[in-house]
């Protein structure tokens, strides 16, 4: 007992007060986040467009989340390991706590706050990421098919060579050209079945319906060449249909349009839709 006559040590109160203090740093932590800059990719590879950084920091928003609540669970864990064992002197069972208000409201709070910031920001996030231009600079109809793909280029800004194509089989994959630094808007067909178009890189991918038009845009801000493929299981040959992604210099990308008009690559390849909102 305490000199004024309370039974409250020092050690209790600190028992009384740990879960709280545990509680408020999740809160925290969750509701802050940290600079995607500061932290590891978490296996994600490198982005490379403009909307890429912003699923990056979502991702790495989740994880953070994750690893607080871990941290939370432990913290609890540890707590009840260190202030609630038996005494070896008296072997009476540690105090019952039954219809503790205070506690029950704080275990329904935090899940809901922790629940609330994360689906604040996923739709925060998605509402950006969804937005398509009225005037891109370039736009592609991609066909997924069993068991490749097909780009269909269209005429946009002061492309002068038409709407020309490519397409792959699965022992030779298409590439995709796209010009760095200009908006390119996706809009993903399908003749067959569910297909799903992914380049990891971009850290975007939707799927492909049959019948319906899906897409979205993109800003691809570094050259290089990049892996594609599918990532819905499609059938027999779904893990062959792969496809390389080429980000080049505008003047590139028109030249190559160029050489697939030159091929006779011209029109479209069917798109397995009878209607793309007036585009073909």
């Amino acid at each position: 007992m305490s000199p004024n006559g309370s039974d409250r040590s020092p050690r209790r109160s600190l028992r009384r007060r740990l879960p709280q203090v545990l509680a408020l740093g999740l809160v925290v932590v969750s509701a802050t986040g940290c600079s995607s800059e500061t932290l590891p990719r978490l296996g994600l590879p490198r982005p490379a467009t403009e909307q890429a950084p912003r699923i990056l920091h979502l991702w790495q928003g989740s994880w953070v989340a994750a690893l607080a609540i871990g941290c939370l669970v432990w913290g609890l864990i540890i707590w009840s390991v260190i202030f609630h064992r038996r005494s070896r002197t008296k072997q009476e069972i540690p105090p019952q706590t039954r219809y503790n208000v205070p506690i029950e409201a704080l275990y329904t709070t935090v899940p809901l706050i922790i629940i609330a910031v994360l689906f604040y920001y996923t739709a925060r996030d998605e509402s950006e990421l969804m937005k398509r231009s009225k005037n891109p600079d370039a736009t592609v109809n991609v066909v997924g098919f069993q068991w490749s793909w097909a780009f269909n280029y269209k005429a946009s800004g002061d492309n002068t060579v038409g709407a020309v194509w490519e397409a792959g089989t699965p022992a030779n994959p298409p590439t995709l050209y796209l010009p760095v630094n200009k908006r390119v808007s996706f809009k993903l067909t399908s003749r067959d079945v569910i297909h799903d178009f992914w380049v990891p890189s971009f850290l975007m991918k939707q799927d492909v319906v049959p019948g319906r038009v899906n897409g979205f845009d993109v800003t691809p801000n570094r050259e290089g060449t990049f892996m594609g493929k599918c990532a819905e299981l499609c059938g027999v040959d779904h893990s062959r249909m792969l496809f390389n992604v080429k980000v080049v210099s505008e003047q590139e990308y028109l030249n190559h349009l160029s050489q697939l008009k030159a091929k006779g690559q011209t029109g479209a390849v069917p798109a397995g839709v009878t209607s793309m909102g007036g585009e073909q």
